[in-house]
């Protein structure tokens, strides 16, 4: 139905526009079902739509049915479906181009090339990692390449299971105090994933609540929790989460690259 992953410019068929758009009214609507169920306003959560491995075409989609926000985790892919959506919808207007959140693990050596087109690094998690992201931004703004500092997110790791990123509760204050001490990043919340065994849903969303209450009463600006995927957004947002990413319910069963 679709091209490969990344950058090529294929074509979607009408069946698969319809697909998409289908897809997307059921996510929008568990979204505002949860928010009316936790007495919260629909436009008070965010909807990321994870498109790793989603071909170009398929963004270009998704921006046309009026989502703007798109999380990748890759960096070589995701570059390259930056410019390959943009070449696929160069008559955008203003307010129809897309901001792109990078939601993965961040190599400090790959660490510029994610400051050229992210809006917002959702996966800080090491002093190592604010220190590159920090230098890339600064060299960035000095050469025109950003015109504003990058807005990250801390990556808080309720099990503290290394394979799945994220920092300890108890690390996040020191963290935090490092990104704001840096000139070229701007701290705007917590972002984490709910473990996949040993602990309930209810209570992991809980915890996470917590750490997001904590980080803002240290830093009040930073507002941002991005907690919930596909399969648990509606408990995400009856705890607080102010952004939800979501991929498989949104864009199906995705293709598995080697990237």
């Amino acid at each position: 139905m679709t091209g490969p992953p990344g950058g090529s410019p294929d074509r979607v068929t009408p069946e698969r526009v319809a697909e998409l758009a289908e897809r997307l009214a059921t996510v929008r609507a568990r979204i505002a079902d949860a928010c009316a169920a936790a007495g919260r306003a629909a436009d008070s959560v965010d909807l990321l739509a994870v498109t790793k491995t989603v071909p170009a075409a398929d963004v270009a989609v998704l921006l046309d049915l009026g989502l703007t926000e798109f999380g990748e985790n890759r960096v070589q892919e995701a570059g390259e479906k930056v410019a390959a959506v943009a070449a696929l919808r160069p008559e955008s207007g203003p307010g129809a181009d897309p901001r792109w959140f990078f939601v993965g693990g961040v190599q400090r050596n790959k660490a510029k090339a994610v400051v050229r087109w992210a809006d917002r690094v959702d996966s800080v998690d090491s002093v190592r990692l604010v220190d590159a992201l920090d230098s890339a931004v600064r060299r960035a703004l000095d050469t025109g390449q950003r015109p504003d500092p990058l807005p990250v997110l801390l990556q808080y790791s309720v099990d503290g299971d290394p394979a799945r990123g994220g920092v300890p509760r108890a690390d996040l204050p020191a963290l935090a105090e490092h990104v704001v001490a840096c000139a070229g990043l701007r701290l705007d919340g917590l972002m984490a994933v709910a473990p996949l065994t040993g602990i309930h849903v209810d209570e992991a969303f809980a915890d996470i609540a917590e750490a997001a209450a904590e980080l803002r009463s240290a830093h009040p600006a930073a507002t941002v929790l991005s907690a919930g995927m596909s399969g648990d957004l509606d408990v995400a947002i009856r705890h607080g989460s102010t952004v939800v990413r979501v991929g498989t319910a949104l864009v199906g069963e995705r293709r598995l690259t080697s990237r």
